[in-house]
C-alpha cells in the first residue's frame, strides 16, 4: 500500500507569516470506533486555523486522521487530542477544530475546541457593501 495511517505530522513554512490569513480544511471521512460498542463513528472535521511559522502539510494530515480509524474514543477527548496534535505541530496564531458527528442511538454531537495563541488578537473584520 502506498500510503499508511501515521501520527506524524508534517509541516511547511508558513509562506506568508507577515499577515493573517485563514486556511479551512475540511476531512468528510473521519472515523473512529465508539469505546463502549466498538462500532465505527462517522464525523466531518473542518479545521479552521491562522498560521504563524508553520502550516500543516495534507498528506500527513490524511494519514493522522486515518491513524484513529480503529481506536476508540469518546468524541469530546479525540477532538480535543486532534486540536493539541496540530497545535503542537503548527503552533498556530489560532486553530478550531469542529466534529460534527453522525447520529449514534438517535442522537447527534458536534464538538468545537480551539486554540488561541496568548498574546494573538484577531484583525477586525471588514464589511463591504
Amino acid at each position: 500500500m502506498p500510503s499508511q495511517p501515521s501520527r506524524d505530522l508534517e509541516v511547511f513554512p508558513n509562506p506568508n507569516p507577515e499577515r493573517d490569513y485563514t486556511i479551512h480544511i475540511r476531512i468528510p471521512e473521519f472515523t473512529c470506533l465508539c469505546p463502549k460498542t466498538g462500532q465505527p463513528d462517522f464525523a466531518e472535521l473542518i479545521l479552521e486555523y491562522v498560521p504563524e511559522r508553520f502550516c500543516v502539510e495534507l498528506k500527513a494530515l490524511k494519514n493522522y486522521v486515518w491513524s484513529f480509524r480503529d481506536e476508540g474514543a469518546f468524541h469530546e477527548a479525540v477532538t480535543n487530542r486532534i486540536l493539541a496534535d496540530i497545535v503542537d505541530a503548527t503552533e498556530p496564531r489560532f486553530m478550531r477544530l469542529t466534529a460534527d458527528f453522525n447520529v449514534r442511538g438517535g442522537i447527534y454531537t458536534k464538538v468545537v475546541a480551539e486554540h488561541r495563541a496568548k498574546d494573538w488578537q484577531p484583525p477586525v473584520r471588514v464589511d463591504l457593501p
